[in-house]
Formats: C-alpha cells, sequence, structure tokens
C-alpha cells in the first residue's frame, strides 16, 4: 500500500547556486566597505578620539613636554572644569538666545521666498533661486569681511546715512553686535534653507493644487492647508541643522572680534572650545567642551523633535 504525501520533494541547491547566494548578499556589503572605511576614519574616529581625551589628563614634563609625558584617567575633572568656566556656560545661553531670535525668522523667510518662487505668476524663478542661493556659496570669513565694513563707522554707507538722517547705529556694540552676527547668518544661509523647502514644494502632486483650485481655495488658503502641513519635514529638517549650526557658530564672530571688543575670545561655545585647546593648551578640557556642545545639541534637536512628531500624531 502506498501513502501519497502532500508535501513537495525537498529541491536540493547545487553549489553553484548555493555560491550564487552568498555573492549576492557580500555584494552589498563590498559596495559600502569604501565608503564605512571613510565613514569611521573621518567621522565615528575623530567623535571616539575626542570622548577619550576628555576622560584623560596629560602631564607634560619640562617647559614644553621634552622630557616626555604622562597620560592619566581623569574621570569627570575636565567636564567639571568646562561646566565651572563662568565665560564657557555664558556663551551656551547666549547661542539659545540667538537661536530662539534667529532660526524662527531665519526659517519663516525662506518658507516665505520657496512658497513665492515656487507660484506660477512669478517670472524667471531660475534666476531669483540663483541670487539668493548666491549668498550660501560665499565662505563664512569672506562673508564676515564682508559685512564688517557695512558696520564700521568711517566705512560704512549705512552708518554714514542714518548718521546723517540723525540715527547713531552701533552695529558692533555690546548688545547688539549678537544681532548684527544673526544678520550675517541669516543673510548666508536662509537661501540654503529656501531650496530644501522648494524641494519639498515641487514633490507635491499637482493633483491636489488642481483639487483645491475647483473647490475655490485662494492663495492663503492653498498655503495653509496644503502647502504648509506637506512641507513640514522640510522645515523640520531645517530647523535642526539651523539648531546645530547655531552651536556652532564660529567663524562670523571670530572675524568680527577684529572690528568689536564686545566679543571676547569666549564668545560662542566652539570660540571657548578653541581657546582651551590653542591658547590655553589644554586639549583635554576642550575635548570635554566640546563633547558638551555636542550633547547640547543632541539634545534640543530631539527635544524639539518629539515636540513636533508629538503635535503630528494629536492631529
Amino acid at each position: 500500500m502506498t501513502i501519497k504525501s502532500d508535501t513537495p520533494p525537498v529541491q536540493e541547491l547545487s553549489p553553484r547556486r548555493i555560491t550564487h547566494n552568498k555573492a549576492e548578499k557580500r555584494a552589498p556589503w563590498l559596495l559600502l566597505t569604501p565608503f564605512l572605511v571613510i565613514f569611521l576614519i573621518t567621522f565615528i574616529g575623530p567623535i571616539v578620539y575626542a570622548i577619550v581625551q576628555s576622560f584623560t589628563r596629560v602631564q607634560r614634563l619640562g617647559l614644553f613636554g621634552e622630557n616626555g609625558r604622562t597620560v592619566q584617567f581623569a574621570g569627570l575633572d575636565n567636564y567639571v572644569q568646562a561646566l565651572g568656566n563662568s565665560a564657557f556656560i555664558a556663551s551656551i545661553w547666549r547661542m539659545l538666545l540667538f537661536g530662539v531670535v534667529q532660526v524662527p525668522l531665519m526659517i519663516a523667510l525662506a518658507v516665505v521666498l520657496a512658497v513665492i518662487l515656487e507660484s506660477a505668476s512669478v517670472r524667471w524663478p531660475g534666476l531669483f533661486r540663483t541670487m539668493f542661493f548666491l549668498p550660501y556659496g560665499v565662505p563664512g570669513v569672506i562673508a564676515s569681511i564682508l559685512w564688517s565694513f557695512l558696520y564700521v563707522p568711517g566705512l560704512s554707507p549705512i552708518v554714514d546715512l542714518l548718521t546723517a538722517l540723525g540715527f547713531a547705529p552701533d552695529f558692533l556694540g555690546e548688545t547688539t553686535v549678537l544681532w548684527s552676527i544673526a544678520n550675517i547668518v541669516t543673510w548666508s544661509y536662509t537661501g540654503y534653507n529656501m531650496l530644501i523647502i522648494i524641494a519639498q514644494l515641487k514633490a507635491i502632486p499637482t493633483e491636489i493644487y488642481e483639487a483645491s483650485r475647483i473647490d475655490g481655495a485662494g492663495a492663503f488658503r492653498t498655503f495653509f492647508n496644503i502647502q504648509l502641513p506637506l512641507i513640514r519635514p522640510a522645515i523640520t529638517l531645517t530647523v535642526v541643522f539651523s539648531i546645530i549650526g547655531t552651536l556652532q557658530l564660529f567663524a562670523e564672530p571670530q572675524v568680527l572680534r577684529k572690528v568689536s571688543s564686545s566679543i571676547d575670545t569666549q564668545y560662542t561655545p566652539n570660540m571657548a572650545s578653541y581657546t582651551s585647546a590653542f591658547t590655553n593648551n589644554d586639549f583635554n578640557v576642550a575635548a570635554a567642551q566640546a563633547v558638551l556642545i555636542a550633547l547640547t545639541a543632541a539634545v534640543l534637536s530631539f527635544t524639539f523633535l518629539r515636540l513636533t512628531n508629538g503635535k503630528e500624531s494629536d492631529r
């Protein structure tokens, strides 16, 4: 008596087939290997090295370390010293104030410019996109030098004009220099953020615009009900980039420090870390400050993402 089974017979894979499957699995990793190696060396490596340095203390024997040096585990001493530096803490608070005011204004301006340039009634949108993006192509040092000529009395036609009208502007004073830096940053990065938002606007299907036009929606209603909700991911991305960039501010205040006595060597967190490393010759404290700056940027970015994601989930 023969018993029939419904189970299909198991087909054995040939050695050639097994080799082919293994090659398919290895192929993506082989293609990714050059990128991963460069990524580890240029990105992950410096981060790990900075973290290690922030927990060590180097003692140099002799005036310049000519008699050798000893490396010791410092625990949290470098972080205690960094957090005990009132100028470093003040620089973080200064940049938080800078970001609270400058970032929303810059992103709002970028959104407005993006929507205007993507309007069907605008002529030569490509020309204007290039013009608004052009400041981003100017290095931060060069942009700061150019704007410094517009801030210094006696050199600036803007200051001369305002003085002739009865005003006495001091763009480099203690209470105004921060916003002079904010003006340079806004001028430089608004076009960059605008292009990110424009890319998101171009991804909106034309059928949505046609449906809203049939429903009788005007320009403002289309913007608030269609465009603004759909470009929210791009806005979130630009805000996160701007938060990180705010805490990394260095070139603009470093250049303006030459023409303004209101900017000291620890005006921003990055300048404070730079001073600790190359002026005070304390690279371990500088590493701890760099780690604290990165943690602050990560916490602020994560908090912003949680708030925006929470609002979207509530809808």
